[in-house]
């Protein structure tokens, strides 16, 4: 028995056990360095989506699936088709939402609002890894990279306990991220069907 936990903890300081190898302080900041000057000419995202949200209290996740549309500027939307019509817009400081036909506003004018907004549009982008406010970590795991982002900042401590960047090798922009709530309640986004740089029609954010 004794050998037997000295063998799983040899795992777990490695790294190896469910998260890769931590990449070196060299390897990260090159990392960084690629992503930051490839997203730099990054003028749009339009991407299928597949969401799965884990709620400890359920057996099953929940599934939906999607449309996302991102501009550089951080007007984003994400358009549920399945299993519910639902859009949200954060566009010009405020959120709209089209609920099945029933359409609402919210101000975005407080601090709150700002930080989710940058978070969202930050995770799909990959251009978070500059923010001071979060810790950054990362993983080489197989043909993906897997950053770690613990948020600093105590008004996203208390939505977000963890975020994961996952990137495919050779690639500048995640394919999926997973927030972590502070209850450890989860969302997994993947993206599928991803394009850079296309022509997004401005009424695909009229509300």
């Amino acid at each position: 028995m004794k050998y037997y936990l000295v063998a799983i903890y040899t795992f777990l300081s490695l790294g190896i056990l469910g998260q890769g190898i931590k990449m070196t302080t060299g390897e990260l900041n090159a990392f960084k360095q690629k992503i930051e000057k490839e997203t730099q000419a990054l003028t749009s995202i339009q991407t299928d989506f597949i969401q799965s949200k884990h709620l400890a209290f359920l057996s099953n996740d929940i599934e939906s699936k999607g449309k996302m549309y991102l501009l550089a500027d951080g007007t984003l939307k994400w358009a549920y088709h399945t299993p519910n019509q639902y859009s949200i817009i954060f566009k010009n400081n405020q959120i709209l939402i089209d609920d099945n036909g029933k359409k609402s506003n919210v101000s975005g004018g407080n601090e709150v609002f700002n930080k989710i907004s940058h978070l969202i549009s930050g995770s799909v982008s990959g251009k978070l890894f500059n923010d001071k406010e979060f810790d950054v970590v990362c993983y080489k795991d197989g043909d993906e990279i897997v950053a770690h982002l613990t948020p600093n900042d105590k008004t996203l401590k208390k939505y977000i306990k963890v975020v994961y960047l996952y990137f495919k090798k050779d690639e500048s922009t995640v394919s999926k991220v997973r927030l972590v709530e502070p209850s450890e309640d989860y969302t997994l986004i993947t993206f599928v069907k991803k394009q850079l740089n296309v022509k997004i029609n401005p009424s695909v954010f009229n509300h």
